[in-house]
């Protein structure tokens, strides 16, 4: 149980079951079976593998043993890079590329097959795709990805830290569409048969729980209440309300991105309290325990990815975002890879005098002229008339924006909005960016072939205003409390609703067979409490994963005003 009585939490854990996390090299090299052995470290480009060989070197010849190492990086194809290498669309522009679909094995011409080392010696095979040499131990050694998107951010990304890359420059795009893909899908094959999971945030003590605790923990938490690690991320546009409301150190400046859970790089914190832990992807959550997590029927239409996230955009401070689209389904599907779209919701958790939503087209908007103008922008920096093609609407706490794919919109400065969406998250086919340029005097890129494209031009004027701008209606009710929809469309697979609580009061919910999520929207927390007994504390801002094998649970608002949690689920697998 947590406690009922805090704010914000930015580190959120769990304790892990059937194990404990352990730390340092040493510790691990003690639970290694005796006699010969060939151990396996897998895990992505961007370790620094040559720390961690040294130090789990240094353990292994501490504990007495011969070892000896063996880098599977140096046994890729010299064709590697090219081979696995996702292909931009169109060629000149890398951010809006299709997701590889190679697999690990695709980075060799012939797997490595190392011998045992005589006596007592140990064989350490390590680098991405180590496990698929047939080792006798295999552990798997990861960093989050957010690692790895700082350190772009820094220019500090080292070189070879892409696949197939061991002389180039860190490359972010190739990361996002290339190296990530094909080692996620790696990760997730291995993880049932993985005998460490190796955290090295802390490259000198790494912490590390061993294979069946890991996969005890995993099925623990997809049957609970569970929330992921939470970051905020900077941008040119971004404000300063998650700083100065939740206590996050902006990295550059401000904290524009507030990644509350998205499945492809969030993670869940385990280990017990004030010691060590060991962060593990959500997605593992649900390519371990799909039913349970998703749902039968959710399982079915969008098997292992985890489909809805939630997103905090924060221009508290800050500036409008870039005004841009998202990808219908057929061309997501057809032109990107992914087998379904981003559309999205705004919620508006909190505004300033005067902020706005820019959404969907004025009822005389031009696309051809629009066209011109944005390509005139792009040309000579001629700034673009935006309230001649889309409208512009108050930004009212508790208002929530639909956003279907095809609709242009922005958050306008002054807002802190809850993005409610699909999970799909990398192609934003930006129209405008206000003129704006980067540190190095550069002017954003702006992919608007893409998203003249996808524009929706059916949707307009009024429509927009009766459609996409909802008003709420009462889906059902108890005492003191009751459940509103406050969006949805035949269009989107899903909904959001939201439960308004009097102080005290006690909301009863089913999950009945699909996850829902839940975050506090206004006032200052809820208790979340399971059929099983499980309890879960959910303070303002927070974002629960209720999967969908809890079934019955009741939330308990707390404190002495009303609360509102939006949440969300799929109503059309």
């Amino acid at each position: 149980m947590q406690s009922a009585s805090r704010s914000y939490d930015p580190h959120p854990r769990y304790e892990p079951v059937d194990g404990q996390v352990t730390e340092g090299w040493p510790v691990a090299v003690a639970a290694l079976p005796p006699g010969p052995l060939v151990l396996a470290v897998d895990g992505p480009a961007a370790l620094d593998w040559e720390a961690l060989i040294g130090g789990l070197t240094e353990a292994v010849r501490g504990a007495g043993r011969e070892a000896e190492a063996l880098d599977v990086r140096d046994h890729h194809a010299p064709s590697a890079a090219e081979r696995i290498a996702a292909r931009p669309h169109p060629a000149d522009d890398r951010f809006f590329t299709p997701l590889s679909q190679a697999r690990a094995t695709d980075l060799f011409d012939s797997v490595p097959r190392p011998r045992r080392p005589a006596g007592d010696g140990v064989l350490l095979v390590f680098g991405p795709g180590a496990a698929l040499c047939a080792p006798d131990v295999l552990w798997y050694a990861d960093l989050p990805k957010r690692y790895a998107e700082a350190a772009v951010g820094r220019g500090e990304l080292p070189v070879g830290a892409n696949l197939g890359r061991p002389g180039a420059p860190g490359d972010l795009a190739r990361l996002f569409y290339t190296d990530w893909p094909v080692l996620d899908r790696h990760r997730d094959t291995l993880v049932g048969r993985v005998d460490r999971w190796i955290d090295t945030q802390d490259p000198a003590a790494p912490a590390s729980l061993d294979g069946t605790a890991l996969r005890a923990t995993l099925d623990h938490l997809a049957h609970g209440p569970v929330r992921t690690r939470p970051y905020f991320n900077s941008t040119p546009w971004g404000g300063q309300w998650a700083a100065s409301e939740l206590g996050f150190t902006p990295q550059a400046g401000n904290t524009a991105l507030g990644y509350e859970l998205i499945a492809p790089e969030a993670g869940v914190l385990v280990g017990e309290k004030d010691g060590a832990q060991v962060e593990i992807p959500f997605q593992l959550l649900c390519v371990e325990h799909p039913e349970a997590m998703l749902g039968e029927e959710v399982h079915r239409r969008f098997g292992t990815s985890f489909p809805i996230r939630f997103d905090y955009l924060d221009t508290m401070g800050g500036g409008n975002l870039s005004l841009h689209l998202h990808p219908r389904e057929r061309y997501m599907r057809e032109v990107f890879g992914w087998p379904y779209t981003q559309h999205e919701t705004y919620y508006v958790t909190a505004s300033e005098e005067g902020a706005r939503v820019l959404l969907g087209l004025t009822e005389d908007a031009d696309p051809d002229v629009m066209r011109r103008q944005v390509e005139q922008a792009i040309a000579d920096g001629t700034p673009l008339p935006v309230q001649d093609h889309i409208q512009t609407h108050p930004s009212v706490q508790g208002q929530l924006f639909m956003i279907p794919a095809g609709t242009p919109h922005a958050s306008g400065a002054g807002n802190l909005v809850l993005e409610v969406s699909a999970t799909p998250y990398l192609y934003s086919l930006r129209l405008y960016d206000w003129l704006r340029k980067d540190a190095a005097g550069a002017s954003r890129p702006l992919p608007y072939e893409h998203g003249f494209a996808n524009l929706d031009t059916a949707r307009r004027g009024e429509d927009v205003v009766k459609d996409l701008i909802q008003q709420p209606r009462t889906l059902r009710a108890g005492e003191g409390w009751r459940e509103e929809v406050i969006g949805a469309l035949p269009e989107m697979f899903y909904a959001v609703h939201r439960l308004v609580a009097d102080p005290g009061a006690a909301v009863p919910d089913d999950t009945a067979g699909r996850f829902h999520i839940l975050n506090v929207a206004a006032g200052r927390g809820a208790v979340v409490e399971t059929h099983d007994g499980r309890t879960h504390f959910l303070a303002f801002a927070e974002t629960l994963t209720i999967p969908a094998a809890v079934g019955p649970y009741r939330v308990r608002s707390v404190g002495g005003d009303e609360v509102r949690i939006v949440k969300a689920l799929v109503v059309e697998p």
